[in-house]
């Protein structure tokens, strides 16, 4: 059975019959649009994902509380959440002989998504959106979530993985890049600040979405309003700082993330101010004080985290993070420490915009 002949089989698990082409640039999950009606299939990347029952336990139950709140707020529930279509004998995903898992979504009409290009209006709508997501499951129970990924924003934990990666050395890199090294530990103190907040119970645990680049929300193509959080894969317990702070690594970046040429890398502080602003408009009544004052900060632990994890792969021989050339996790790594080197000497400038917005 060839790959073509296989997609139509799945689909047939899902009691469809129609075309289908792949979609979208995603790095984890292979993802197929499928003509009339339109619908989203996705082979779920195991490797990353171990446990795709927990992991679509945690959508179906999120998705379905999201439409019961959309309803609530008078909105259009189809529209602006996911919706999981189930299988011929009603699971949420459908797993084929070979051990792939695939699962299907109705597509959202009319919406686009942002990738490289976007405006100051993308970000304050992108805040809203984000930070509307979070405000509506501000009551749902988080103790009930799955950790698909265990310690996926424990930043001393990736620390940790980074000084293993030096010690063991397997791709026999290390000498070559103790520059890296170096700078990489300079930073390790923002590794704390998070999580600690969280084990002193000065940062409450919520419903988080734990990814949250601009190209994970659905846009109104005409008004350009954000309409639907997507890519709920990694939704689980964690700290609204992480989405804070991740949102804006990239975000805010005058670059791309694997841009060579530094000196096209920093820190956007009206990109920040327009995502803060979007993000504070719906989560402002619900944060802590502390929640506050960390929100700057929590660009640059956000931005260092991802660094040395672009770091440890490379020190580890590239094992997990796709790589289109030599050297490009090396690239992406140095770029995240020039930008958080950018986000500190601003961090004066982005206190006085979260003081001046809260």
């Amino acid at each position: 059975m060839n790959k073509e002949t296989n997609l139509y089989h799945i689909m047939g698990q899902f009691d469809i019959e129609t075309n289908i082409f792949p979609y979208g640039s995603g790095h984890i999950n292979g993802t197929y649009c499928i003509d009339v009606p339109k619908l989203l299939l996705q082979r779920i990347n195991t490797n990353v994902f171990k446990n795709p029952e927990q992991l679509m336990e945690n959508i179906q139950n999120v998705t379905e509380y999201l439409k019961v709140k959309i309803r609530e707020e008078g909105g259009d529930p189809e529209r602006e959440t996911l919706s999981v279509i189930k299988t011929l004998d009603g699971k949420n995903y459908y797993q084929d002989h070979d051990g792939s898992v695939y699962r299907m979504y109705y597509f959202v009409n009319n919406t686009k998504v942002i990738e490289d290009e976007k405006t100051y209006h993308d970000l304050y709508q992108a805040g809203r959106g984000f930070g509307h997501f979070q405000k509506m499951l501000r009551e749902f129970p988080v103790d009930t979530l799955h950790e698909t990924i265990p310690d996926f924003h424990h930043t001393p934990k990736r620390v940790l993985a980074l000084k293993q990666a030096i010690a063991d050395n397997h791709a026999k890199r290390a000498e070559l890049v103790k520059d890296d090294i170096a700078q990489a530990l300079k930073y390790e103190g923002l590794a704390e600040l998070i999580i600690s907040g969280i084990e002193r119970g000065e940062i409450p645990v919520r419903v988080t979405h734990n990814d949250t680049k601009i190209n994970n929300i659905l846009f109104d193509r005409l008004s350009g309003e954000a309409v639907c959080v997507i890519d709920l894969d990694t939704v689980m317990p964690g700290s609204m700082l992480y989405d804070f702070g991740d949102a804006l690594r990239m975000g805010a970046s005058t670059g791309a993330e694997d841009e060579v040429d530094l000196s096209k890398v920093e820190f956007d502080t009206e990109a920040f101010r327009q995502f803060a602003k979007g993000y504070l408009e719906e989560m402002r009544e619900e944060l802590t004080e502390k929640e506050i004052e960390l929100l700057p900060e929590s660009a640059a632990i956000l931005t260092y985290e991802c660094g040395i994890r672009f770091l440890t792969d490379y020190l580890n021989g590239d094992t997990y993070f796709k790589i289109k050339r030599e050297h490009h996790n090396l690239d992406r790594a140095r770029n995240q420490f020039k930008l958080v080197e950018d986000i500190l000497q601003k961090m004066d400038e982005l206190k006085k915009i979260i003081s001046d917005l809260k």
